[in-house]
């Protein structure tokens, strides 16, 4: 029977994620990535026209792009109990018996409905992607074992991640350029928010009953 300690560590062999920093993913393999965040498009609300447009725009919007991306909608079940929380507490402070028994029939309304109809919240993602090539990978390899003068390993390190990190950077501003042309609100996520976003994926049970604390935006 395996331990605590040993099913830990199970688990983690099967996240591809080694660490996030400075807003960036750092994947076991070398890999780096980007998330963005974009809101929603009601594409059935628009004309004909308006939808040929979009159409065209996005279809531009792909061709224009000489990498990969992953576009990603994470659904969730709507979690309103904040929200009823609130509710209560004003009930509780409410001095009128009519306004106490309507906020109360308003709470078992939203409860029930949320229950009934599985209301969910979904969220939308595009993943931005930068692999070094073999060559870079050896060539950082080469520098942490052997040295370049006088840089160390360490710093000869940093300045991969620096170099990577803003060719990743050129990419995110392509795809972020090409999202806003559709019509699209898109802001980059910063670590807190990647942290988070994991947190929620790898763990959707514990995200239901407990959020973590919201951060401010780098």
């Amino acid at each position: 029977m395996a331990t605590p300690a040993r099913k830990s560590a199970v688990t983690q062999d099967f996240v591809l994620i080694e660490s996030i920093r400075d807003g960036i993913v750092l994947l076991k393999d070398g890999g780096l990535r980007a998330v963005l965040m974009a809101s929603s498009l009601n594409f059935a609300l628009k004309s004909e026209e308006e939808q040929d447009a979009i159409v065209f725009q996005y279809e531009n919007f792909l061709n224009s792009l000489d990498f990969t991306v992953q576009f990603v909608v994470h659904s969730r079940r709507l979690n309103i109990q904040p929200y009823l929380d609130t509710l209560a507490a004003r009930q509780n402070e409410e001095t009128q018996e009519l306004l106490r028994v309507q906020i109360a029939e308003y709470i078992e309304f939203v409860r029930s409905f949320v229950e009934l109809s599985e209301v969910v919240s979904k969220t939308f993602y595009i993943v931005v992607p930068f692999q070094p090539s073999i060559v870079e990978q050896r060539a950082g390899l080469f520098t942490k074992f052997f040295g370049s003068g006088a840089k160390t390993a360490a710093s000869g390190a940093e300045d991969d991640f620096g170099h990577y990190k803003n060719q990743l950077l050129q990419r995110v501003e392509s795809v972020s350029l090409g999202l806003r042309r559709l019509g699209l609100r898109v802001v980059e996520l910063n670590t807190e928010e990647l942290i988070e976003l994991y947190y929620n994926i790898f763990n959707p049970a514990e995200s239901q009953r407990a959020q973590i604390p919201a951060q401010s935006r780098e």
